[in-house]
């Protein structure tokens, strides 16, 4: 694509279509620009767009497709073609820093992102100028542009916080320190000075105190992973800084917002963060500073209102006391009774209070506040950190904190009771703080797993909770019902079998509840309890005591799913796939109405995939629908593929990417149901899953190859009499996966099943190209995990076309070509090999080749016949290799950058592992000494001869036990 106003225009036309609400019009012009962006200048094309255009929203449209651009092509992943050229990539990185700098605040964002995607791969070693190059721009002076910097660094740096120690990381670290620490350390200084300066200016302090907001933050990034020694020298400078700003009150920053954190907020935020990670991890360098920082926070604390813009600065105060609490020698600052006390009452019990902001949100924005009660995400939520401080106090204080409290919880009971309708936000504070009490630790899986001995969980639970679970009106108190609910939830594992049986029947009545929390709490308790283990591992609740409720169970589930806000409530329909898995055979009689429902709703959300979580639950629960029924009835497949097909035709139409690994598992599980033949259906749609698209996007790799794999095993005869100009296609599939690191086992996978299923004579005539291509891969890139697929498929074709073909195959494509993969390949490596059917392949393979292989016997492969033995019963005998070379680190499938979905599994389709040597061979010992007599009586002496020369004493010994065992003798 040249750089011209004709292709800047194109590029504007198709850009404001994407803007488009109509998918009519937006999603051509999504697939155009996904079809150009491989070409030469695109990406140049949209820097000058989003530089010059006239058009507003044209410029911010291109700086978002430019990252998006950036963010799927950029890293250079080995075996795939590299998505931006040489030439891109230079003007990218030698323009970008100065456009983002002059943009505005919007693009500028954007390309500050962009420029850390790029950083993450190229920085230091390809973009070595990228600091100095933004470093010098701190001396303009110009603050749109220090931040425009800062916010890059910002963006660079933070994953310093969460990547795992290696030399590479520390190598980084120091070059960005040696040019970064001081002039951050000198703006900082100069950053403050310029705030006493303009104190009165308004507008200037704010530009001041977002730099200032940003420098804390780069400060956490550079000192998280060790304390660097340029800050351990600079600590005075930054730590009297950072308490001064804590203590700062400036008039002028004050915001009249109640919801939204004003700088003052996000600054002083990040600075008890920054307190926080030196008392935790630098203590001994910070003890002096500690005193002043602990009473600084503590004031802060204690004035600091209930707003919800305070959340953020409160709760990362409360985090800072959390940690300092929680260290044995800060111990001595919390151990008076006086301020214990104090702290409970003026930090603790204030933050727990439900708010009437919280009533909102748990009413009107009910998944962020399920996002942040039941998934964790509440890290920057008041209740959270006071969470935490209790359990951090309960460290060293358990006995006087849970005293403490008890008389706090008492009173707040004793106010609800006296009137429940005025004070049901007492309840709802006591029943949150008897948890954070009561949880010593927890996990996903279990729930609460360690308890404080010091709170009858069983008695709180039929003393206060039960009653509001019992209560006829679902929809009375509805935060009062959701914390019943998660309490059972949380302590699941805690309270006895008989309360959780009694809890059943009453959480599937809550799924009415009109509020979406409650109802979704309700649901996410139920799969909870039905994973639960009981003694033997099986599962705690049994489909037996569960047959009395299933009717309403099920009924509710899915009526809950019409619930205003919950169409597409994963919690819901996660429920339902973990009722199916439980209650298996018992859901056949309901499988024909709730079918319709769930391919109903697979219609809806095929239109326009938004929550993943759903989507994966709702094919979860189509295949065990599909599994269960077929299970007890395996003719009942061809009602369902009536049922499901229509849906799967048009998401295959629409091209609905997100849909399309699942529906190619589904399929396979319908398909393999099948007794031996393919259905018209399959057939008419075999030559479209052979089209290149499909096999572009990686998350489409894993289920389409095991697609293919049902129809071979299903019907390799008619594919080749019907379908036989597809078998080129086919073996092209392979072509393809065999070159790619990533992908081979899968190309093995294919390979495998067409040596295994379709007639010898269809591919006879490709069976030399394939072996050939093999061969040119093992030459390019010979990898652990491709010999090990390599030894399994020579094995296999040997198995079925018998070692003598094998030989010859060999050979016909070079002179001697057998000995040398003997010699190199099958015996050095073979220990390598692993899975049970993976092993019985190599064997029997190796078995054939050592006994029904002339040449063996009697050629210059004759000397290769002891050691190729001798690997065999070290095959059997000696622990598995799984040492891998220290150059081969695979890249992880799910790894690969792009926004292409990623495959996603489905536990429920899940593919029986297949032997294709089946009960023809039970142990491969024995078929080794029955070969080996076979062959001994067709030459007599030989053999014996051959062992006693060279085969070492170990393996002759194990030799003599399989001879024994299967009762025969070498003569």
């Amino acid at each position: 694509m040249e750089l011209n106003d004709a292709n800047l225009q194109t590029l504007t036309e198709f850009l404001r279509k994407t803007l488009d609400p109509d998918p009519a019009v937006r999603r051509p012009a999504e697939k155009f620009l996904e079809s150009v962006e491989g070409n030469q200048n695109y990406p140049l094309l949209l820097l000058t767009m989003l530089e010059k255009s006239q058009d507003q929203v044209i410029r911010v449209c291109a700086a978002v497709t430019f990252k998006n651009y950036i963010k799927r092509n950029w890293r250079i992943v080995e075996d795939e073609p590299n998505k931006v050229s040489d030439a891109d990539r230079t003007a990218i990185k030698a323009n970008i820093v100065n456009l983002m700098l002059s943009s505005p605040e919007q693009i500028q964002k954007q390309l500050s992102d962009a420029i850390s995607i790029i950083g993450r791969e190229d920085f230091p070693q390809k973009w070595p100028d990228l600091l100095t190059e933004m470093v010098n721009r701190f001396r303009s002076g110009d603050f749109h542009i220090i931040n425009g910097v800062l916010r890059t660094a910002h963006s660079l740096f933070k994953r310093y916080r969460h990547e795992f120690k290696s030399n590479e990381l520390w190598t980084e670290i120091k070059l960005v320190l040696d040019t970064f620490a001081l002039p951050l350390t000198e703006l900082f200084k100069a950053t403050i000075e310029l705030c006493q300066t303009h104190a009165t200016d308004v507008n200037a302090l704010k530009v001041l105190f977002s730099s200032l907001t940003l420098i804390s933050k780069l400060f956490y990034s550079l000192n998280f992973q060790d304390l660097p020694e340029f800050f351990e020298d600079n600590m005075e400078t930054w730590m009297t800084n950072f308490h001064g700003l804590l203590t700062l009150d400036n008039k002028l920053l004050q915001t009249n917002d109640e919801e939204e954190a004003g700088l003052l907020e996000l600054l002083k935020s990040q600075i008890c963060d920054n307190a926080a990670l030196y008392a935790q991890k630098y203590d001994e360098e910070f003890q002096p500073y500690l005193p002043r920082f602990v009473t600084a926070i503590w004031n802060l604390l204690v004035s600091t209102g209930q707003e919800v813009k305070y959340d953020l600065l409160v709760s990362n105060a409360i985090q800072f006391l959390a940690s300092v609490c929680e260290r044995p020698h800060y111990k001595h600052l919390f151990e008076d009774q006086n301020t214990l006390t104090s702290i409970c009452e003026k930090v603790i019990v204030p933050n727990m209070e439900f708010r009437s902001a919280d009533e909102e949100a748990f009413e009107d924005n009910s998944e962020e506040y399920i996002r942040r009660d039941l998934e964790g995400s509440d890290i920057d939520t008041r209740r959270r950190a006071a969470c935490d401080l209790v359990r951090g106090l309960c460290k060293f204080f358990e006995g006087p904190v849970t005293a403490i409290f008890s008389g706090y919880v008492n009173s707040m009971l004793g106010e609800y009771a006296k009137s429940p309708g005025q004070n049901w936000k007492h309840k709802d504070a006591a029943i949150y703080l008897v948890t954070s009490l009561a949880s010593k630790a927890q996990t996903q899986k279990h729930g609460i797993t360690q308890a404080n001995e010091l709170v009858d969980l069983n008695e709180f639970f039929v003393n206060h909770i039960l009653s509001d679970l019992k209560s006829p009106n679902v929809n009375e108190f509805p935060v009062l019902k959701a914390d019943a609910i998660k309490y059972v939830m949380i302590f699941r594992s805690q309270l006895p079998k008989e309360q959780l049986l009694q809890a059943v029947p009453l959480l599937i009545s809550h799924l009415q509840a009109e509020s979406t929390v409650e109802h979704t709490y309700a649901a996410h308790a139920l799969e909870r309890l039905f994973t639960m283990r009981g003694p033997n591992n099986s599962t705690l609740i049994t489909p037996a005591e569960m047959a009395p409720f299933t009717e309403q169970l099920l009924n509710n589930l899915f009526k809950a799913l019409a619930l205003p806000g919950s169409e597409e409530n994963e919690y819901i329909m996660k429920a339902i796939m973990r009722s199916f898995s439980l209650l298996q055979d018992v859901i056949v009689p309901y499988i024909p109405t709730l079918i319709g429902q769930l391919t109903h709703k697979l219609l809806l959300v095929s239109k326009n995939p938004s929550k993943p979580h759903f989507n994966h639950y709702l094919f979860e629960s189509l295949c065990l629908s599909v599994r269960i029924t077929c299970k007890a009835n395996p003719t009942t497949v061809s009602s369902f593929e009536e049922a499901l097909f229509p849906v799967f035709t048009e998401i295959l139409q629409n091209d609905v990417q997100e849909f399309l690994p699942y529906v190619f598992q589904v399929m396979s599980l319908l398909l393999e149901i099948h007794s031996n033949s393919i259905p018209s259906s399959y057939m008419a749609l075999f030559p479209h899953l052979l089209q290149p698209v499909l096999w572009e996007r990686t998350g489409n790799i894993p289920p389409l190859v095991r697609l293919l794999q049902a129809y071979l095993e299903k019907g390799g005869a008619s594919i080749a009499s019907s379908a036989a100009d597809k078998i080129p296609g086919l073996l092209g599939v392979f072509q393809k996966l065999i070159a790619s690191k990533a992908n081979d086992h899968q190309g093995f996978y294919l390979i495998n099943s067409i040596i295994e299923y379709m007639p010898t004579e269809s591919i006879t005539q490709y069976r030399k190209q394939i072996y050939i291509l093999l061969f040119q891969r093992l030459q390019g890139s010979k990898t652990t995990k491709f010999i090990k697929s390599f030894l399994v498929f020579i094995n296999l074709y040997c198995v079925k076309y018998g070692a003598i073909a094998l030989q010859e195959m060999f050979d016909s494509i070079q002179p001697k070509m057998f000995g040398m993969v003997l010699e190199k390949i099958i015996i050095p490596e073979v220990q390598k090999v692993s899975g049970p059917v993976e092993k019985k392949i190599c064997a029997v393979g190796i078995t054939k080749i050592l006994t029904e292989c002339p040449s063996m016997m009697d050629t210059e492969y004759t000397k290769l016949w002891t050691p190729l033995l001798q690997a065999l019963i070290g095959f059997f005998e000696l622990p598995e290799d799984d040492s891998i070379p220290d150059d081969e680190h695979f890249i992880d499938i799910e790894d690969t950058p792009g926004y292409q979905t990623a495959f996603s599994q489905l536990a429920f389709a899940g593919k029986k592992e297949h032997d294709p040597i089946g009960d023809a061979v039970g142990n491969p010992k024995i078929l080794l000494a029955q070969s080996l007599h076979k062959l001994s009586t067709a030459c007599p002496g030989r053999v014996p001869s051959m062992l006693s020369t060279s085969l070492n004493a170990d393996a002759l010994q194990f030799l003599q036990g399989y001879l024994q065992a299967a009762t025969v003798q070498l003569v």
